[in-house]
């Protein structure tokens, strides 16, 4: 039998209509669509089917639905994990010193009260040069790292200061505005606690409260951990391998009574759902050979393509995603490629909102 060829970056492109990016939040966080993605029901169209063909075929496992109506496809004792992570306002814009624009993206601290950052243009943040904030407060250089983020420090106040000060909200680029006093509500999930991501867990941001209080009445566990998302979240992959796509590190906790559940659940036949490919990523890279957890902090480089053994998570609830992402990638591994071709075209057939504010897709 003849091994089936290593797939492309190309493989994870596709058309998307531009006013198909959502570019506000939908006036209730639950009122999202939803489509439903049932891996090994049914039969698919061929993968290269035009998209107003490619939807849902007699017999095809995806249904719309509504994010509302979640709960009723998770099992007592199931376990919903989430990303807790809260996401700083690490975007901070300034002037170089012949007056011209610049823009910093803090990611994470560093040392001695430095920061790892990135910004443009590059040429503004060379070793020694500075970007004025306002009020005597600037971001100076210190180092250029080897992957091209930059070493920096704060000048003229301190870090936390600053941020308070002149922080915005780091919106993703696909949108095409500014933030508002409405992204600060709702660019985060109810559940955010810890600081520290430059992008939302976007899968989470269609729970509210009330419907924590149903699966919680139906018996279903729910549970957290913390990764802070990277600006590598947003990054395309530009190799024709995935595989030889450079994956940022982001940093995650792993409680030990998160690591006892997962346990209890799956000893007990329950399924693990994970809210989100960060939730996702955080799992499996804390997961040894058995699927068993280690609690304690880490760092993921993870890279998730198809023909990767998942050991931790059976069910996964996730937004659409960029053409060519490593995210997609992630997706099509966990549900099957041609099953996700086909899903994206009948979301894109159907008029779905796509990305961060848009609707939500659960794989079963």
């Amino acid at each position: 039998m003849t091994p089936d060829p290593p797939f492309r970056t190309a493989d994870f492109d596709y058309d998307l209509p531009p006013e198909l990016i959502a570019q506000e939040p939908l006036a209730e966080r639950s009122a999202s669509r939803l489509l439903v993605v049932r891996r090994g029901s049914g039969r698919l169209g061929r993968p290269d089917t035009p998209a107003a063909e490619a939807g849902v075929l007699p017999g095809a496992p995806l249904v719309d639905s509504h994010f509302s109506q979640l709960s009723s496809l998770i099992a007592p004792g199931d376990l919903v994990i989430l990303n807790t992570t809260r996401v700083r306002h690490a975007r901070l814009l300034g002037t170089r010193a012949s007056g011209a624009p610049a823009e910093v993206l803090l990611i994470h601290p560093g040392a001695n009260g430095s920061w790892i950052a990135m910004g443009k243009p590059g040429s503004a943040m060379q070793p020694g040069k500075r970007i004025e904030l306002g009020e005597g407060v600037g971001i100076e250089t210190d180092e250029v790292l080897p992957d091209g983020h930059r070493l920096v420090h704060f000048v003229g106040a301190a870090a936390e200061d600053a941020i308070a000060r002149f922080g915005r909200l780091p919106l993703p680029p696909y949108i095409t505005r500014g933030p508002t006093d409405l992204d600060e509500e709702r660019y985060q999930t109810v559940y955010a606690r810890a600081e520290g991501s430059v992008a939302a867990p976007t899968a989470g941001l269609h729970f509210t409260p009330a419907i924590f209080d149903g699966l919680s009445a139906k018996g279903v566990l729910i549970s957290g951990l913390d990764l802070q998302v990277g600006p590598g979240t947003f990054k395309p992959v530009e190799v024709e391998d995935p595989c030889h796509h450079p994956m940022h590190p982001e940093h995650y906790e792993i409680g030990a009574s998160l690591a006892a559940m997962v346990a209890l659940v799956r000893e007990q036949g329950g399924r693990i759902w994970a809210v989100g490919t960060t939730v996702v990523r955080a799992l499996e890279s804390a997961a040894d050979e058995r699927g068993a957890l280690r609690a304690g902090p880490g760092e993921t480089r993870l890279m998730i393509t198809p023909g990767y053994d998942f050991r931790v998570v059976d069910r996964l609830l996730t937004n659409f995603h960029l053409p060519r992402s490593t995210l997609l990638m992630l997706v099509s591994a966990f549900a099957g490629h041609d099953l996700i071709k086909a899903a994206y075209a009948h979301a894109v057939a159907q008029r779905y909102r796509f990305y961060s504010y848009g609707d939500a897709m659960v794989i079963l």
